[in-house]
């Protein structure tokens, strides 16, 4: 039987997610999440490791001696050392597709919060604003209508499609860039620049890589209208948060709506702490229930098709 080691089981559950087929793949151990020495002893025997966000870098393969394949809970495979892994003639496989309508319905969830004020106007009520107007209704808080407004797309692939198609049922204008041209309904391909210039809403949906690193920065914000929203829901390193931090500040741009930072868990020294025109969530885009159904039961296929020794869903030659 193989000796497979399931990290983070932590990230994957809070209680609600049933990971008893994982033990049809051999001798399987589950750990939460660890660090260091703890880690790399975890790690030593194992021939498969599954892992969500763990960094598997040179040093944790070298502790690796027996390994043969790592199986990734996300789409996302920045955390781990392709390069390193292909030397070594590990096979590396990812869950791609599982979030795509969690992921866009939380987009759209920030894209109306921004267009609406929605919790500014429950809070404001809950704290008796409402009992004290002297009118029927009031309404000091932003609140506009998303038909005609330009939404912006970096990255059109599966959510980035997922996406327009939502606002098209809005009726807004939608523009993306995509590295690769595709035809889309109802979308036009633009320039980045022009992206970044005429967007109202713009929504970010690439991988990150040496490419989209840092893609949001003094320059690109610099081009953004003052009235325009930013939105992040792929990995935080596509933002320059100091960057950023500086235009929310300065009303360079309006506002944001981030569910991923450059360090997480988030740490008090991020630029973008306490800002009250920056919305930030923990990561959840990909958290609803039936997208970690999904996730984990992708995740035991491609570890079953790599046992049975048809590999699938590898990223090796994406280095």
């Amino acid at each position: 039987m193989a000796k497979v080691v399931i990290l983070e089981k932590d990230t994957l559950t809070n209680g609600d997610m049933d990971f008893t087929p994982f033990y049809s793949l051999g001798d399987v151990e589950f750990f939460n999440s660890i660090k260091g020495e703890e880690l790399k002893d975890a790690v030593k025997d194992a021939e498969m490791v599954l892992i969500n966000k763990t960094k598997y870098d040179k040093e944790l393969f070298d502790a690796s001696k027996k390994l043969k394949y790592i199986g990734i809970f996300a789409t996302g495979f920045n955390n781990v050392d392709l390069i390193e892994a292909n030397k070594r003639g590990i096979t590396v496989c990812n869950v791609p597709s599982y979030s795509t309508a969690s992921v866009a319905q939380l987009t759209f969830s920030f894209i109306l919060e921004l267009a609406s004020s929605l919790s500014k106007y429950n809070q404001s009520t809950h704290k008796g604003k409402w009992i004290e107007s002297s009118t029927f209704s009031y309404f000091p808080y932003k609140f506009s209508e998303l038909e005609g407004k330009i939404l912006g797309i970096f990255g059109l692939g599966e959510i980035g499609e997922k996406v327009a198609k939502i606002a098209n049922a809005f009726n807004m204008k939608v523009i993306a860039y995509t590295r690769t041209a595709k035809a889309v309904q109802g979308v036009t391909l633009v320039s980045k620049e022009e992206l970044f210039k005429t967007s109202d809403f713009l929504t970010i949906h690439c991988p990150l890589n040496k490419q989209t690193e840092n893609l949001i920065n003094e320059t690109t914000l610099s081009l953004m209208k003052p009235t325009a929203f930013l939105i992040n829901t792929s990995r935080g390193g596509v933002i320059d948060e100091n960057a950023l931090a500086t235009a929310l500040k300065s009303g360079k741009i309006a506002g944001a709506a981030l569910d991923v930072l450059v360090k997480e868990p988030m740490d008090k020294t991020c630029p973008l702490y306490n800002l009250s025109n920056c919305i930030i969530t923990p990561h959840i885009a990909w958290t609803t229930v039936e997208a970690r159904k999904r996730l984990l039961t992708v995740a035991r296929q491609n570890a079953l098709a790599f046992l049975n020794g048809k590999p699938q869903n590898s990223v090796n030659d994406r280095v």
